[in-house]
């Protein structure tokens, strides 16, 4: 297993405190359950670089914007088989 460097919220600066909220903001209401804002998640993994954090993750969300033409069934199967195809455990 890989181990990456990250930073947590509580050691965080303004810019990457700013970048992992502004993300939040993006995602749709499924995934906007109460979190610490110290959990470990594929998200903490880009602490090292705020800038592709906030894109990379805001892409996310954008894309799953319920304004959108597709479900969030669609796009969940989708999702699912773009992961069977590459091979992908997640």
């Amino acid at each position: 297993m890989a181990w990456i460097k990250t930073i947590s919220f509580k050691a965080a600066d303004k810019k990457l405190r700013e970048a992992l909220r502004g993300q939040r903001a993006y995602y749709p209401p499924e995934y906007s359950k109460p979190t610490s804002e110290n959990e470990e998640s594929i998200i903490t993994t880009h602490t090292l670089i705020p800038d592709a954090l906030f894109h990379a993750f805001s892409t996310f969300g954008s894309l799953m914007s319920p304004d959108l033409p597709l479900s969030r069934k669609d796009h969940e199967m989708i999702a699912t088989v773009v992961s069977i195809k590459n091979n992908c455990d997640y």
